[in-house]
Order: C-alpha cells, then sequence, then structure tokens
C-alpha cells in the first residue's frame, strides 16, 4: 500500500507542477528516475496520468466527473456533491480520494462511515474532533485495506469532506 501513496504523493505534485505550467500534456521524471507523462483536458480539467516504476505501471485519474468507484461496502454519503476524485492503481492495489461537500454535519458524516469502515472489517484506530470538525482513521490488517475520512464545516454552512480508501498490500 506504500507504493500506492508514495506513487500518489509523487503523481500529485507532478499535477501541481504540469498546471502550474499551463501544458495540457507533457513527461517528467520522478527523483526515482521513473518516467510518467501526464494529460489535462483544457475543458473539464480532467487529469490523468501514468508513471513506470521499477514495480509496474502507476496510473492516475482525477476530476470532478471521474466516475466513483469506491470498494465494495462504500458509498458516497447521500445527497453529497462531488468536488474531485482521485483514483491510483497500481498492480497491487488501488486508491481512492473522494472530496465532497453536502448539507450533512461532520458528525453524520463520521457516523456514515465509521458504520460502513467497520461493516468492511476496518478497526478505527483513530478518531478525533478538532474545530467543528470530525476526523476517522483505520485499517483492515487481514485484507490491507485502509481508511480515513475527515470533515468540517464550511464558511456557507455546509461540510467539505474527503474519503480516502486504499485496497491491497
Amino acid at each position: 500500500m506504500s507504493r500506492i501513496w508514495g506513487g500518489f504523493v509523487v503523481s500529485a505534485l507532478c499535477l501541481a507542477l504540469a498546471a502550474c505550467g499551463g501544458e495540457e500534456t507533457g513527461e517528467f521524471v520522478t527523483e526515482d528516475g521513473d518516467e510518467g507523462q501526464y494529460e489535462v483536458d483544457p475543458v473539464s480539467g480532467e487529469t490523468s496520468m501514468t508513471v513506470d516504476t521499477a514495480d509496474g505501471a502507476v496510473s492516475l485519474r482525477s476530476g470532478a466527473n471521474v466516475p466513483l468507484d469506491l470498494p465494495a461496502g462504500f458509498t458516497l454519503i447521500t445527497g453529497a456533491q462531488v468536488l474531485t476524485n482521485t483514483v491510483v492503481d497500481q498492480a497491487q492495489g488501488k486508491g481512492t480520494l473522494v472530496s465532497f461537500r453536502t448539507e450533512k454535519s461532520p458528525d453524520d458524516i463520521a457516523a456514515f462511515y465509521r458504520q460502513q469502515a467497520e461493516a468492511a472489517g476496518i478497526a478505527i484506530q483513530i478518531s478525533t474532533e478538532m474545530n467543528g470538525g470530525r476526523m476517522l482513521g483505520g485499517e483492515n490488517e487481514a485484507s490491507g485495506m485502509t481508511f480515513t475520512v475527515t470533515a468540517y464545516p464550511a464558511e456557507d454552512g455546509t461540510t467539505t469532506g474527503q474519503l480516502v480508501i486504499g485496497e491491497g498490500g
């Protein structure tokens, strides 16, 4: 799982650099010597990227209209609007990061995802409240699935959240 999120971080950094350069397509080499390509759709803003690593190819797709493909047992909370969905695929597993906005409270979001995580065999290892927000995180050691959700009140009275689920080993 660490390679997925390591790849995710590298990809996110490359995306940020690409966005700053204003280029719609390009190639890059990571600090580790891995080669990659990216493409940014100028209309939708959707970004796709592939990186060829020693452990195999890693692909990333990110944008507001990227279809949700959450693991079995996980759904987006009712009434939520997806702000961005990022999916990272590699031979060792898959990672999903969904940012969303909803009318639900941070407590409602935490309760909703706690139930789904526990049903998936995830042991909640962290549960905290801060500045009106909530954060939960945990892992299913048998399957290697990891989970984190954060939810914070926004200035407009809604709540913004972020769901991160990693699958694989």
